[in-house]
């Protein structure tokens, strides 16, 4: 999973990015990046911030952002945030 995030509500995004590590790690998601420094590269995208996220199975990440811990957390990230995230079908490379 891949998401861009840009923060508009600082103080009550702290809440969300407090509580949220716990629970996606509690489905079996990995986080493989979260951060601030994004260093634009190609076709003038400069998000602000792109967390990417691990998970085993596409079942696991919809179980996890659709559990009621999750959506307990949700408004502080709605309502803080301009988010957009895609999922992203895994690649295994061949030996």
């Amino acid at each position: 999973m891949i998401i861009e995030i840009k923060v508009m509500n600082h103080e009550m995004y702290t809440k969300y990015v407090e509580k949220v590590p716990e629970i996606v790690k509690n489905y079996g998601g990995r986080y493989l990046v979260r951060g601030n420094e994004v260093i634009p590269m190609f076709g003038n995208w400069n998000p602000e911030r792109i967390v990417i996220i691990e998970f085993e199975t596409e079942e696991q990440l919809k179980n996890c952002f659709n559990s009621a811990e999750y959506l307990k957390i949700a408004p502080f990230r709605e309502n803080s945030t301009i988010t957009k995230s895609v999922i992203v079908k895994g690649y295994l490379p061949s030996e």
